[in-house]
């Protein structure tokens, strides 16, 4: 089954690392190792941050313990087989939430996208050849992120760094 130091270690280089920082047009405001504090005002860390205590080493827990429990956990990562399938649905649950990133897998493996994963789609995920699903996976995800930035074009300044970030996950690919 897959493990969740790995993915994580993989998504928080996708994030950035642990910085703070604001960019324009982010709706999700001042953002910490990817944790926008407009989404999750209620993460402890911003405790932290707001005492200026970047160098605590709680911190680097409450960063784990929130991606866990909020996109791993969520997208059953620890009952899928393949380590690079739960990798790609953990990092767009990331960035796109993760009830959004089990329906689009969900649609590419062909089961009813109700945006839980539960034991009819972890059996279609675990039955499918991993590089067919993230390649397959990176198609929608790009579809995706072409809708949204048909549908708003403020975003469209984000376009190149999430098409990146599905490309980078395909290099793997053979």
């Amino acid at each position: 089954m897959a493990d969740f130091d790995p993915a994580f270690e993989k998504m928080i280089r996708n994030e950035g690392g642990y910085q703070l920082h604001k960019v324009s047009g982010d709706s999700g405001g001042l953002t910490f190792a990817g944790i926008a504090r407009n989404y999750h005002s209620s993460w402890p860390g911003w405790a932290l941050i707001d005492r200026q205590e970047m160098d605590n080493p709680q911190l680097t827990t409450y960063v784990r313990e929130f991606y866990q429990e909020n996109f791993w956990n969520r997208v059953k990562g620890e009952k899928i087989k393949q380590q690079a399938v739960a990798e790609t649905l953990f990092d767009f649950a990331v960035n796109t939430g993760p009830g959004r990133a089990n329906k689009l897998a969900q649609i590419v493996i062909g089961v009813t996208p109700d945006g839980i994963i539960g034991p009819i789609s972890l059996k279609q995920l675990n039955a499918m050849d991993s590089d067919d699903f993230r390649t397959r996976y990176a198609l929608a995800k790009v579809a995706r992120y072409a809708a949204i930035v048909n549908r708003d074009r403020s975003q469209s300044k984000f376009l190149l760094g999430w098409i990146n970030r599905t490309l980078k996950d395909l290099k793997e690919v053979a």
